[in-house]
């Protein structure tokens, strides 16, 4: 049997819409993997009044998202190369998939410019992972799992924001790219970690998309 391939990867960011599983999926690759997790801060002042539709709230959302993860992810310039490894739960420029579908015309142009400097100072990962879920998956989970503000989110805006993130990972230069088709991943069964983890050291300076055996059925998993 031949020897598996080393992770190459030092800064792995997972991504998805939320519900997609990401945070869980960073902190078990880090478990598995080793290194240091990183993730994104759901905590914003504004965010019920957004959800109330309250004016200029959207805005106020967005500008203190973006501020956070800023500050978050320039304190990763500072880290030494051979510090451990990193996951994060987010990359930066998600950041403007939610701008473009909240915010108004002159708001985005404001908002462009703020985000225009401070990209400027983030690091890039080295891998990204997007977890592509459907409409009726993302609906389900947020009946489940979801908080009370979530809940009251229309279904043609979560429609929406899968198609937006859909479009901009499908449409990422930046690095190289791993698509999980994740309706039927299971982050509580060992054998798709380790699909996972064997699609990570498989991986290129380019982009994959991977469908997990489960697609398949029970039968077609992996050993």
């Amino acid at each position: 049997m031949p020897e598996k391939q080393e992770i190459e990867f030092k800064h792995i960011a997972v991504e998805g819409v939320f519900k997609s599983g990401k945070t869980k999926l960073a902190g078990l690759l880090a478990q598995r993997l080793g290194g240091k997790v990183v993730l994104d801060k759901p905590e914003n002042p504004y965010l019920k009044d957004f959800y109330d539709e309250k004016e200029g709230a959207a805005f106020l959302t967005q500008l203190v998202f973006l501020v956070n993860r800023y500050y978050q992810q320039a304190r990763l310039i500072q880290r030494d190369l051979f510090e451990e490894r990193i996951f994060c739960d987010y990359v930066f420029e998600k950041d403007k998939i939610y701008s473009y579908q909240t915010l108004s015309d002159d708001e985005l142009v404001v908002y462009e410019k703020i985000y225009g400097v401070l990209s400027e100072r983030i690091p890039k990962p080295d891998l990204v992972i997007y977890l592509q879920i459907s409409l009726p998956t993302f609906v389900k989970r947020i009946a489940k799992e979801g908080s009370a503000l979530e809940k009251n989110i229309s279904e043609k805006y979560l429609q929406d924001l899968i198609e937006a993130f859909d479009y901009f990972f499908f449409n990422y230069p930046a690095t190289p790219l791993l698509v999980i088709k994740s309706d039927e991943l299971d982050l509580a069964r060992e054998a798709d970690i380790e699909d996972i983890i064997d699609q990570i050291r498989q991986m290129k300076k380019a982009s994959l998309f991977y469908v997990p055996p489960s697609y398949a059925g029970k039968d077609a998993r992996k050993k």
